[in-house]
């Protein structure tokens, strides 16, 4: 099987909610996605999606993709894409860095070897864990009783999982913590995303002013070490997430003892064979995962469920449902949440089916 084209789409994802907010003052009311298609010989045509929130999270952006896309694309061309540890050593000599421009080419091969080989991509990934998993559901950073309120309702749709966006003005968001543990019952879990918003010295004195609250203290600084050292002066469970982007890191944080549950983004690390690689790492360790990506609508959600139920039950601390925060569907069969629960699909490959009237023409084409 030889890859003979490559296209991409551009695709507006408008919230539900209006906007998400978080650390820093950063907002989003759109996202910008891209959805790329892998054209085969054998008349297999696979999907995948990579939305970067922008330049201002993490060193990737929308346009960047497609434009990396657009430059890879042509050295692809040829390739068998069910052989996708040799395909992912040819894109990295092709194109070094931007693992994001990598990640939906790498996810739309996977869902070409699941339909190939008529089996659902979790299978491939490593086989289908239990009958579905939990969700999180962050909570965009308002007041500390509008964010309060949130927990309380999305906790009546099913949600035990609670990712409160931080990051702000230390006294705020301590009154935030305290405000959203209120709203708990026993078995929820509530995480503190600071999204590296906080100085070292903010991010101490909020995990001393909330020693006594049952919560998680996830991603408080910008850089690896600042992380450790409030690590060190911190009794809460302790997650890294924009720091976590390789094999090396998960080692040296391992090593180090640095978290507790780590989060693993598909396009951070370049699609679901890199990822896969992280998982299992972490799984071979005994570390604690959240399988997600940066965002995305259907076709990013299905491969987070298939990287997600592929994962083992107990290392799965959480992941996310990223197409329920959207307004637009852009692909059929994509896994949508039961009372807080979702499922990988049982189709072959990803088990979606795109939108072609919602994707519109493409904006990229090689070959």
């Amino acid at each position: 099987m030889k890859i003979t084209r490559i296209r991409a789409y551009q695709v507006d994802l408008p919230l539900h909610e209006g906007s998400y907010k978080w650390s820093g003052g950063k907002s989003v009311s759109v996202f910008d996605s891209t959805v790329v298609a892998v054209e085969t010989d054998a008349g297999i045509t696979g999907y995948g999606e990579v939305c970067p929130l922008g330049p201002f999270y993490l060193p990737a952006y929308a346009r960047g993709a497609r434009t990396g896309i657009s430059e890879l694309g042509q050295h692809l061309l040829g390739e068998d894409p069910t052989h996708l540890v040799c395909l992912n050593r040819r894109m990295d000599a092709a194109l070094q860095g931007h693992p994001y421009v990598k990640s939906a080419i790498d996810m739309a091969c996977w869902d070409i070897l699941g339909q190939a080989t008529g089996q659902p991509v979790c299978v491939l990934l490593g086989g289908r864990f239990g009958e579905d998993f939990g969700l999180y559901r962050a909570i965009s950073q308002e007041s500390p009783d509008a964010m309060a309120g949130k927990v309380a309702g999305y906790r009546a749709e099913g949600y035990r999982r609670f990712q409160l966006k931080v990051g702000g003005d230390p006294h705020v968001d301590i009154e935030r913590i305290r405000a959203a543990a209120a709203k708990l019952e026993p078995g929820d879990r509530l995480i503190a995303d600071a999204n590296t918003g906080w100085l070292m010295h903010d991010a101490l004195r909020v995990v001393r002013a909330v020693r006594d609250v049952d919560v998680y203290i996830e991603q408080p600084c910008r850089t690896y070490e600042e992380c450790l050292t409030i690590r060190q002066h911190c009794d809460h469970p302790f997650v890294l997430d924009e720091n976590i982007d390789s094999l090396d890191v998960l080692l040296r944080g391992h090593a180090d003892r640095a978290m507790d549950v780590v989060n693993i983004k598909i396009s951070k690390f370049g699609g679901l064979t890199k990822a896969r690689q992280a998982r299992d790492l972490c799984a071979s360790l005994g570390i604690a995962m959240t399988i997600e990506d940066s965002w995305g609508g259907d076709i990013v959600t299905a491969a987070i469920a298939h990287l997600a139920h592929s994962t083992p039950t107990e290392l799965l601390f959480t992941t996310t449902d990223f197409n329920s925060y959207v307004t637009v569907s852009i692909a059929e069969g994509a896994p949508r949440r039961v009372s807080g629960r979702m499922a990988a699909s049982r189709e072959p490959g990803l088990g979606i089916k795109p939108r072609i009237e919602v994707l519109g023409k493409p904006v990229v084409e090689v070959g």
